[in-house]
């Protein structure tokens, strides 16, 4: 008994859902930092408020991960979960620029702070089962192309996302200025639009999508020769799935560390690098209009490499089949790299496109290679919690970041928010290097049939 290939099309609604989740994701990478700002953080204070967020995966991800290979519904094994993440999602984002309306409560900054946090928990939630998803439903030889059509949604969302405040502004003249302490109308809107597309995008995969049963998963591994071993049911088995996880698994994870390093500096610190090195204006100005101009062309840029990645990712699957996953998967982290170094020596904020092409390249192949390496690796009946396990390693850097990078702007970087970019660069490079260690159990498969 063999997985059914998929046509292009059921594997593009099968992922669909990915888009809502990543305009959302794209608004709170953009704009969370000069939300916060708004409501009164200082520049060196921003990754302290970020770190809630990846705490919470760090703890929410394996548990979602268990959970959901554990479970069958109706909807099936992974759907209930990313369904009720999106719904959380939602909520998080209609409320973290509302969140000045709960000041009779608690500060407005702190109400954001805790918004940023159930967003950025539910995208977990939401997104690690959406993987396995992937996973579940393709044949080893498809995996490339699903992972790579979730890139693509992914990064079609993100550019909806990252433009909808530039747009508002410049192309249906909303204003991008409110009196202190308030967020501005184009943001709002903002907001609200992402919260629906989020839930619309979510459900048309529930209906659309199939799920195999448990007993169907079984067969599959008895066909591809994987034995099952009786082991007790308990959340705690969470742990020894730690310790026993593939060789493969290991090795990304220090791949995945410098990767996602490099991520988290730039969604922090862009906006506050920008507006002080290209724009010319003092590291504590976070109200004016020029700095509101400078945050909307952050959320343009990121759409730039967003944009970049939507497209590149139908590229993957053909490079990864010439010259392998791995040779890939690090040439794009190197351009990557260079990308972020180049932004130092830039002084025009039309040049700037040219290092988030660069960034384009290396964001499609990081959301797409290191599942469809992994995949191969980790046996289908724990394909949950080896994902939500292998988010350790998304959110670990960011913690580590988020403890480290605010000090370094302050103290080391004399609050010049760009040296945090160069660094996000030069961990690029050393994720690319790291990269040529991992051993690809369904890449060698794949090679030696097409040679």
């Amino acid at each position: 008994m063999n997985k059914r290939k998929l046509s292009f099309w059921e594997i593009w609604n099968m992922s669909f859902g990915f888009l809502g989740i990543q305009m959302g994701f794209a608004l709170q990478n953009a704009n969370a930092s000069r939300i916060l700002q708004i409501f009164g953080a200082d520049v060196h204070e921003l990754s302290w408020f970020w770190i809630v967020a990846p705490l919470t995966g760090l703890i929410v991800q394996p548990i979602i991960g268990y959970y959901s290979d554990k479970t069958w519904t109706r909807l099936g094994r992974r759907r209930p979960y990313f369904l009720t993440g999106a719904v959380l999602a939602s909520l998080g984002l209609l409320l973290m620029p509302n969140a000045d309306m709960f000041t009779a409560f608690m500060p407005a900054l702190w109400v954001g702070a805790g918004m940023l946090m159930i967003m950025d928990a539910s995208f977990n939630v939401a997104m690690e089962p959406f993987r396995a998803l992937v996973a579940d439903n393709l044949p080893s030889d498809q995996r490339t192309l699903g992972f790579s059509v979730q890139t693509a949604l992914i990064g079609f969302g993100a550019v909806i996302g990252s433009w909808l405040p530039y747009a508002f502004v410049n192309w249906f003249g909303i204003s991008n200025v409110a009196e202190p302490g308030k967020v501005p109308m184009h943001l709002l809107l903002s907001f609200i639009i992402g919260a629906i597309v989020l839930i619309g995008s979510i459900l048309l995969t529930v209906f659309t999508t199939k799920e195999y049963t448990p007993e169907e998963l079984k067969a599959f591994e008895a066909e591809e020769g994987e034995e099952e071993t009786e082991e007790s049911s308990s959340l705690l088995n969470i742990f020894s799935d730690f310790r026993k996880m593939p060789l493969t698994m290991k090795q990304l994870s220090w791949v995945q560390f410098f990767s996602w390093f490099a991520l988290f500096g730039m969604w922090v610190f862009s906006t506050p690098a920008i507006a002080h090195h290209v724009y010319g204006l003092p590291i504590e100005d976070h109200s004016s209009k020029a700095y509101q101009d400078a945050g909307d062309w952050v959320g343009f840029l990121f759409g730039v490499y967003n944009a970049v990645s939507a497209v590149f990712a139908f590229f993957l699957p053909v490079i990864a089949l010439k010259v392998g996953r791995k040779l890939t998967h690090s040439l794009c982290l190197v351009i990557g790299g260079v990308s972020f170094i180049s932004m130092y020596f830039i002084s025009n904020e039309m040049l700037l496109i040219l290092p988030m092409i660069g960034i384009g390249f290396a964001w499609a192949s990081i959301l797409a290679m290191p599942y469809a390496i992994l995949a191969g690796s980790i046996p289908a009946r724990k394909m949950g919690v080896y994902m939500g396990i292998f988010n350790f390693f998304i959110v670990l850097p960011q913690i580590v970041n988020a403890l480290i990078g605010g000090p370094l702007v302050k103290y080391f970087y004399n609050g010049n928010a760009m040296y945090a970019l160069v660094i996000s660069g030069v961990s690029f490079i050393i994720a690319a290097l790291l990269v040529t260690r991992v051993k690809d159990v369904d890449d060698n498969v794949i090679l030696n049939k097409l040679s």
